[in-house]
């Protein structure tokens, strides 16, 4: 079995050295990097399955390494954050974080999360999900639209596959945040909003304008997955 590996970026050393402490003692392997710049340099030369990035960083902070990498990759990132903001919160979700965590941390905590990140990558099942144009792979991890593929972070693709599970049925908010995040978040229904709209976005790009449908008061639902070109 393979072992993750995990990029911490902070500028406080001591942080480092205790994430590191954590994970390393919970079975995965550690890299570290001290600048976003640095942090941008180790995923070119390294096998990077999930990347801890601190937001409040000198010169590059968290939020534009996280641009920078969600420009060539869509590694796993769970942001450390000193603030308890929503509106930080948002906007980690909205580049493309898959989770946060909130300084002072518990390393225990921080280990599970980082464990419950990696296992959104593992399938549920065995067999290629298919509905319209969309196909989801579970086993590849890997989604496409009429073959071209619709490039997903790992929790991007988890609200899509857990969509595709409940075809035809309208999904609550509420519920896709615990299934994505466990029972104890506090978390609200922007959080998906923001994954949501992401997906949206990039699957706009492909000629796809209604592959989430929102259900107003009620939640979401798997859209027509067809090209918008033959929507009539």
């Amino acid at each position: 079995m393979k072992i993750p590996s995990i990029l911490v970026v902070d500028d406080d050393p001591d942080i480092r050295t205790i994430i590191r402490i954590a994970l390393t003692k919970a079975g995965m392997e550690v890299v570290e990097a001290a600048t976003g710049l640095l942090a941008l340099d180790q995923l070119l030369h390294d096998k990077i399955d999930l990347v801890i990035l601190d937001i409040g960083m000198p010169a590059m902070d968290g939020f534009e390494c996280c641009k920078a990498i969600r420009v060539k990759s869509n590694v796993p990132v769970l942001f450390l954050t000193a603030q308890d903001d929503e509106i930080d919160r948002v906007l980690a979700f909205e580049l493309g974080a898959d989770d946060y965590v909130t300084k002072p941390f518990s390393p225990r905590e921080l280990v599970l999360r980082v464990k419950a990140i990696l296992g959104r990558g593992k399938p549920y099942v065995q067999n290629l999900l298919e509905y319209g144009d969309l196909k989801i792979d579970p086993d590849r991890h890997s989604c496409t639209l009429d073959g071209h593929d619709l490039e997903l972070t790992v929790t991007e693709f988890a609200v899509l596959r857990l969509l595709m599970a409940r075809l035809g049925s309208v999904v609550d908010r509420n519920a896709l945040i615990v299934a994505l995040y466990g029972e104890n978040n506090t978390l609200s229904g922007r959080t998906v909003d923001s994954h949501v709209r992401n997906i949206r976005s990039k699957a706009a790009e492909l000629g796809y304008a209604d592959i989430v449908a929102t259900v107003r008061g009620v939640g979401l639902r798997l859209g027509s997955c067809v090209p918008q070109s033959d929507v009539p």
